[in-house]
């Protein structure tokens, strides 16, 4: 049911919730009341009636739920145009539609409702802008990782077949040259050892096309993190593939307020859970998991060198727990991490001479 229009008490915001095949798109006032929706399909005609739409508050500011993601076309396409979008996380949208009347009712106009209210309310939302450098590299970031999971599997089932034909099996670290050696030991009589070196024939040969694209994604990240001109990779643990990663899912270091709001930002901050006289903290479940997969990496990387892995061993010492040794680690090397970015981005502002 579309909300009857209404006339905008001061400053409108067109909050947006965005859909793989739609827009939502509401008119909030600084009531936090919608003043009128609209909802129109993701392709040309459809921005067009948006368009059309938020030039009846040509003061108006925009808020998409998801910017980075879902989000992505439109706010694009809005940049395009000179139009700056906030970026309003689905997190907060979802705890402001919680907290509202209707009896938590969730409908797509009540979605953008929520984006409205969140953009209106709440501090410290940024505006977004797609990068395609770091978009194109996130991109491929995430399709080496989805190749290095399916080879994972492949090679699980290789071994599962080499098992059934060789009753040692084979070593953990399986390479498509040694499966292919043990394959042509094997001279099969019976009808399932023929059907089972055939399937694991089938295998080998994904297997080495999973190797090659892997490769090729490898050299991708490689050149584009040498022109970035990060120095992340001079830090202990931190290759190619790991800058990579934390290049795509940081983004802008500058956004980041302190190091502890990166940290956080990460999953690497405790948070305080105190009551009463009890202090206390627990570990963030919250952040960004592929962060904090590079923090973990790198610690675990720096543990068995002379580097800031000594502070595990001290921690060890003081008769903490492997977890806890670890936790304090990756909160360290999250400020390593964020002090380097901000070097880089401060040194590649500065003038040539």
């Amino acid at each position: 049911m579309p909300f009857v229009p209404d006339l905008a008490s001061g400053p409108v915001v067109i909050a947006i919730d965005p859909h793989k095949a739609s827009w939502t798109a509401v008119a909030v006032d600084t009531r936090l009341q919608p003043v009128a929706s609209i909802r129109v399909p993701v392709n040309r005609d459809g921005y067009r009636q948006l368009w059309r739409f938020a030039r009846r508050w040509p003061e108006a500011s925009w808020a998409i739920e998801g910017a980075a993601g879902l989000g992505a076309p439109l706010t694009t396409r809005l940049a395009a145009d000179g139009v700056q979008a906030v970026n309003v996380p689905a997190k907060l949208a979802r705890r402001v539609r919680s907290l509202s009347t209707g009896h938590g009712r969730k409908t797509d106009e009540a979605d953008a409702l929520s984006v409205g209210t969140a953009a209106l309310t709440a501090t410290r939302l940024n505006a977004t802008v797609i990068d395609e450098a770091l978009a194109a590299l996130r991109a491929v970031t995430e399709h080496r990782d989805d190749l290095v999971r399916t080879r994972t599997q492949t090679v699980k089932r290789v071994h599962v077949l080499l098992a059934q034909l060789i009753p040692s099996g084979l070593p953990r670290k399986l390479t498509a040259e040694t499966a292919a050696a043990a394959l042509r030991t094997i001279r099969p009589r019976t009808l399932l050892a023929r059907t089972l070196r055939r399937l694991a024939v089938e295998l080998l040969t994904d297997l080495r096309r999973l190797d090659r694209r892997i490769t090729e994604a490898t050299a991708t990240l490689s050149a584009a993190v040498t022109a970035s001109g990060t120095t992340l990779t001079q830090l202990h643990g931190v290759g190619d593939v790991m800058a990579a990663k934390i290049l795509a899912q940081t983004g802008s270091v500058s956004r980041f307020r302190s190091e502890s709001a990166f940290a956080s930002f990460c999953g690497v901050a405790p948070i305080e859970v105190s009551s009463g006289d009890v202090q206390r903290h627990r570990l963030s479940r919250a952040g960004d998991r592929q962060l904090n997969y590079a923090l973990h990496v790198m610690a675990m990387t720096q543990t068995q060198r002379p580097t800031s892995g000594r502070d595990y061993q001290r921690k060890r010492a003081a008769r903490k727990t492997h977890r806890e040794a670890m936790r304090c680690l990756k909160r360290r090397l999250a400020d390593v991490i964020f002090r380097t970015m901000l070097k880089d981005t401060e040194t590649s502002l500065l003038p040539t001479p």
